[in-house]
């Protein structure tokens, strides 16, 4: 699960084209001195260090320098595990990029390779522009250790979401919508059932289930609860009462049949095979698979977000993300290109390339039938309700594999939903020491 969302993050890059960038005079202050929103005069060049592979930071490195010709933005790739090994020695050399895409906080900030980015959110006024829950999954305390306060660091640059997809064909001849609420989405399980059909497709190989729990937790908490946890906030804890409708529900599911009873063999890949081949209603999945369920059930596929239980939706998800290193030559050229990042153009060219927009998602639009179209709505219905919510799997370095082991307990029937929440707690709280 956290693989999927770290490379996803390092598979695309959204950013936006402007109207123009408004001079401005130097705005805040910062320990590497004060900022401005100017473009620099004469030829210079943006290097950009990235483990982005879907064509997304280039796209938009050309649709910036088309806007500045004096700019040549310089696209430096490496591959993700290389890239993130060989990150902070990059960053603490004297031929720093000026921007480098971060898949997580921790060391690089508490080592100050990465410059503070609050004078910029300032200047350009980001905190405007992006929900919170965006722009709070980048801002740690100095030590790294908690998320969603203190400095920004990074600024997102294209998302991917978790949502429901559902099967357009089944829902239609059991006579079922979109579901608006839980009690729908329940209902519509039954139904499912009693009709011979399977309810819920899941692969839990690596743990893939937690999207089940963690979207139950979020809908009956809401994100800023939820979102509090994963950002290790002292005092939080799973077993709220969201967390533990996520892991009764779960159980439940599993007792009653609702999920495949091979389940924890299968990993995510093989759950979308079989989802797109008819089996199953509803699939919990990301935005990074609407292309290849698009292309195996075409116009056959729907998507919309967990209903909330208060009318607010809520999603999982997280962005890809570019922070500007200390040593950065040319830190307000890189803040400008970060700006970029939120307009309607950047939004088309991020969702082209399998990114949802960090800004003006009604902007975009893919070919009519397309699930992608969904995903972009369920998209802008979370940031209107600034329901998005990191995933669980990122609360810790172990978390994964203690959502994964005890989920495949919890499905098999050898732990209840208490213990589940007792170890995957007893993971946070040895984290977030």
């Amino acid at each position: 699960m956290t693989a999927c969302c770290a490379l996803l993050v390092a598979a695309a890059t959204g950013l936006t084209a402007c109207s123009g960038l408004t001079p401005g005079a130097d705005a805040g202050d910062s320990a590497a001195g004060p900022v401005s929103t100017k473009i620099p005069e004469g030829k210079v060049t943006l290097t950009i260090a990235s483990s982005e592979n879907a064509g997304t930071t280039k796209a938009l490195g050309k649709a910036f320098e088309a806007r500045h010709p004096n700019v040549t933005v310089d696209f430096q790739y490496t591959g993700p595990e290389d890239y993130d090994k060989s990150l902070n020695l990059k960053l603490s050399s004297d031929n720093a990029p000026d921007l480098a895409l971060l898949n997580k906080l921790g060391t690089t900030v508490k080592a100050g390779l990465v410059r503070d980015l609050d004078p910029y959110v300032k200047a350009y006024g980001w905190d405007k522009v992006y929900p919170s829950s965006q722009l709070d999954q980048w801002r740690s305390t100095k030590d790294g250790k908690e998320l969603g306060t203190g400095r920004h660091w990074a600024a997102p640059a294209g998302f991917s979401v978790v949502g429901v997809y559902y099967n357009k064909e089944i829902a239609a001849k059991l006579g079922i919508k979109p579901p608006s609420n839980r009690a729908e989405f329940d209902a519509a399980l039954v139904k499912a059932k009693a009709a011979g059909q399977l309810p819920v497709q899941l692969g839990n190989l690596i743990g893939h289930s937690a999207f089940i729990v963690q979207s139950i937790a979020n809908s009956a908490d809401g994100a800023a609860i939820t979102s509090s946890w994963v950002n290790g906030h002292l005092g939080s804890t799973i077993k709220s009462r969201g967390g533990q409708d996520g892991a009764r529900s779960l159980a439940t599911w599993a007792k009653e049949g609702y999920l495949p009873p091979d389940a924890n063999g299968k990993d995510l890949q093989g759950s979308v095979a079989d989802f797109t081949k008819g089996k199953g209603l509803f699939l919990f999945n990301g935005s990074w698979d609407a292309q290849v369920i698009d292309k195996a059930m075409k116009g056959k596929a729907g998507f919309f977000p967990f209903p909330g239980e208060d009318g607010k939706v809520t999603g999982i998800g997280t962005s890809v993300a570019y922070a500007i290193p200390t040593k950065a030559k040319n830190p307000d050229l890189a803040a400008a290109f970060l700006d970029f990042m939120n307009t309607p153009e950047a939004a088309r060219i991020q969702f082209s390339t399998g990114f949802l927009p960090v800004a003006h998602a009604d902007k975009v639009k893919a070919a009519d039938g397309h699930v992608m179209n969904d995903v972009a709505k369920a998209w802008d219905e979370i940031n209107t309700s600034n329901g998005l919510v990191n995933f669980f799997a990122n609360s810790t370095p172990t978390m994964n594999d203690t959502l994964t082991s005890h989920s495949q307990q919890l499905i098999g029937h050898k732990i209840t939903p208490q213990e589940f929440l007792d170890a995957v707690q007893d993971d946070w709280a040895k984290g977030h020491k």
